[in-house]
């Protein structure tokens, strides 16, 4: 597994060379999002679709 300083160091280097620390915090959020998302499905902690409807239901009901 690639160390996580080594990833980000990867992430910078392919960003354009006139990107901003926002674009670098952008980034880095996602790529944070996006392993959290896969570790919690490998896990089995997701939702059915129904259950993500339901949910969404109560949301968009308030």
């Amino acid at each position: 597994m690639v160390a996580v300083k080594q990833e980000a160091q990867q992430m910078i280097q392919n960003l354009p060379e006139n990107c901003t620390y926002e674009d670098i915090q952008y980034h880095l959020y996602v790529v944070e999002k996006i392993k959290n998302g896969i570790d919690r499905a490998q896990k089995g902690e997701t939702s059915s679709h129904e259950e993500a409807k339901a949910r969404m239901a109560k949301w968009l009901s308030n």
